[in-house]
C-alpha cells in the first residue's frame, strides 16, 4: 500500500508535469560549452564576497551613485557595498558585520534594499537570528549611505527590533507612497509590518510603526500566519496605492492607499500544488501577477487578476501561464521589467523570460552563475545542507536544488542585471538590446521595484502631503 503523503506527491508530480507541458516549458540546460546564452555577456564577477554566506542583492538606479549591495548570511551577518563606478573593475568598497557574528545563530543579513528622504540615502538589512543566541529580536539595521564613496561617513542610524515577533525581518520593501511618506513593508509573523521611515529616523519611540496588514487566513491552531517576499506599487488607472501579499494558504492583493486601513482586493488560494505563497511580483499594470511557490519542480506561474479585482470571483485557483528553466528545479526571486522577467533561478543561474503574452511566456537569455553539479546540496537522509556548512549545519527540506543564484536585480537607467549566487559570489551582466527600462516606452506605467524617491510612483508628484 502505498504512504498517503507520498500518493499525494506522486499526484501533484503529475499535476505540474501536465502543467509544464501545457505551457511548453523544455528543460532548458545548455549545452555543452555555452555557460549562457550568446546574447548575455559578464562585465564583472566577484568570488571572494562572503564566503559563500550570500542573500539578496541591490542596485542603486542612479547613474551617480554606482553601488550594489548584498546582504550577508550566517555567521558573516551583515552587508558588502560593491563599486561599479567601472563594472569591469568592480571591486568591495566596504563590508559590515554584525559584533561578535559567532555568537548569533540563525540565518543573518537576508533581504537588502536602499532608499532616499530627505536628501539622504539610506540602506535598510533585513536580519533574522534564532533563539540561542543574542538579538533574537533585531528584526533590521539601517545605515546612513549618503557619503559614498566616502566610506568613513557611512554611519549606522537606528536597529528595528520587534520583541513580540521574536525571529526579526525576512523581507523588506521600501516604498514611496503616493501621499508622499517613504514607508518600510517588512515581513513578520502575523502579517506585514509598515513603518513610517521618517518618524523611524526621527526616533519615534514606537520605531514609526503605522499598521499591520493581515493575512486573511487562518492557520492551524498554534502557529502564527506570515507573509514572504512581497511587492508593493502603485496602481495610476485607479490611484491606488497595491500591496502583493505570497504567504500561509496562497497570495493576497490589497489596498493600501490609506496604509493605516488595508483593504483586501481579492486573493489567489486554492492553486494545485500550492499550500504557501513565496515570491509575488505583478506586471506594471496590476493585471498579471507572477508567482513563486517554494518547491522543487515547481513553475513560476503567472496569474490574471482582472477577475479577482472586478469581483467576478471570489478567489482564483488558476493559472494561465507557467515558466520555469528546467522542470526539475526551482526559480526564486524575479524582477518584472515588462515585456521580460528576469528571475534569480537558483541551480539555473540567472534566467530571462518574455511574458508578452502571459499565457505563452518563453526564455530570451540565461548565464549560469551556479555553473555546479545538480543537486549539490542534498545530503543523506533527504536533508538538504548547504555544501559549506556540512556537517555542522543541516537546513530540514525534501529537496536539494536550493543552491545557485539567490538574488536578482535591475538597474532601469541602462539595463544592468546584477545578481547575488551563494556559491560563486557577485555578478554584473548586460543583455543585448536592453539598455534600460522605461515602462512608457512600453506603453505601460512606468511602475516597477524601481522607486522614484523625489516624485513618487509613476513619476508623478505627490499626490497629496501628510503632515
Amino acid at each position: 500500500m502505498i504512504h498517503p503523503e507520498i500518493a499525494v506527491k506522486h499526484a501533484l508530480f503529475a499535476v505540474l508535469t501536465a502543467l509544464v507541458a501545457a505551457a511548453g516549458i523544455a528543460d532548458a540546460q545548455h549545452p555543452p560549452g555555452k555557460q549562457g546564452s550568446s546574447n548575455m555577456h559578464v562585465l564583472a564577477h566577484l568570488n571572494d564576497g562572503s564566503n559563500y554566506r550570500i542573500g539578496d542583492v541591490e542596485v542603486e538606479q542612479e547613474l551617480s551613485r554606482p553601488y550594489a549591495y548584498i546582504a550577508t548570511r550566517k555567521d558573516y551577518a551583515g552587508f558588502d557595498i560593491i563599486s561599479l563606478k567601472d563594472p569591469s573593475r568592480a571591486f568591495i568598497l566596504y563590508r559590515w558585520r554584525i559584533e561578535n557574528p559567532e555568537l548569533h545563530m540563525g540565518g543573518g543579513g537576508q533581504d537588502i534594499e536602499y532608499f532616499k528622504t530627505h536628501g539622504r540615502y539610506y540602506l535598510v538589512t533585513a536580519i533574522q537570528f534564532q533563539q540561542g543566541g543574542p538579538d533574537v529580536d533585531l528584526a533590521a539595521v539601517v545605515h546612513d549611505i549618503t557619503g559614498l564613496p566616502d566610506t568613513s561617513t557611512i554611519k549606522e542610524a537606528r536597529r528595528f527590533r520587534v520583541p513580540d515577533a521574536p525571529g526579526g525581518f525576512h523581507d523588506v520593501f521600501p516604498y514611496k507612497h503616493s501621499d508622499g511618506r517613504v514607508l518600510l513593508f517588512a515581513t513578520s509573523g502575523g502579517g506585514g509590518r509598515v513603518y513610517d521611515l521618517d518618524k523611524f529616523l526621527a526616533n519615534d519611540p514606537n520605531q514609526g510603526y503605522i499598521t499591520t496588514v493581515p493575512v486573511p487566513v487562518e492557520n492551524a491552531a498554534g502557529t502564527r500566519t506570515s507573509y514572504h517576499d512581497f511587492y508593493v506599487g502603485y496602481d495610476p488607472a485607479n490611484h491606488r496605492d497595491v500591496f502583493y501579499g505570497p504567504g500561509t494558504g496562497g497570495y493576497y492583493v490589497f489596498d493600501v492607499t490609506k496604509p493605516e486601513e488595508p483593504k483586501l482586493l481579492t486573493s489567489l488560494t486554492g492553486i494545485a500544488g500550492v499550500s504557501n505563497g513565496h515570491t509575488s511580483t505583478p506586471d506594471p499594470t496590476g493585471r498579471y501577477a507572477v508567482a513563486e511557490a517554494e518547491y522543487q519542480y515547481q513553475p513560476l506561474r503567472i496569474f490574471d487578476l482582472k477577475p479577482g479585482l472586478d469581483g467576478t470571483v471570489k478567489t482564483i485557483s488558476r493559472p494561465i501561464g507557467a515558466w520555469n528553466a528546467d522542470w526539475q528545479h526551482l526559480a526564486h526571486n524575479h524582477e518584472v521589467r515588462w515585456p521580460y522577467v528576469f528571475v534569480s533561478a537558483y541551480e539555473d543561474g540567472i534566467q530571462v523570460f518574455n511574458m508578452m503574452d502571459p499565457t505563452n511566456p518563453y526564455t530570451v537569455g540565461y548565464y549560469d552563475t551556479f555553473d555546479g553539479p545538480h543537486g549539490l546540496t542534498k545530503g543523506p537522509g533527504d536533508v538538504y545542507r548547504y555544501a559549506q556548512d556540512a556537517p555542522t549545519s543541516t537546513y530540514t527540506g525534501n529537496w536539494g536544488v536550493i543552491s545557485g543564484n539567490y538574488g536578482v536585480d535591475v538597474r532601469n537607467s541602462d539595463g544592468l542585471i546584477v545578481a547575488s549566487d551563494m556559491t560563486t559570489g557577485f555578478w554584473a551582466i548586460k543583455m543585448d538590446g536592453f539598455d534600460g527600462w522605461n515602462g512608457h516606452q512600453w506603453g505601460v506605467p512606468n511602475v516597477s521595484s524601481a522607486q522614484d524617491w523625489d516624485n513618487g510612483p509613476d513619476g508623478a508628484k505627490k499626490v497629496q502631503k501628510v503632515s
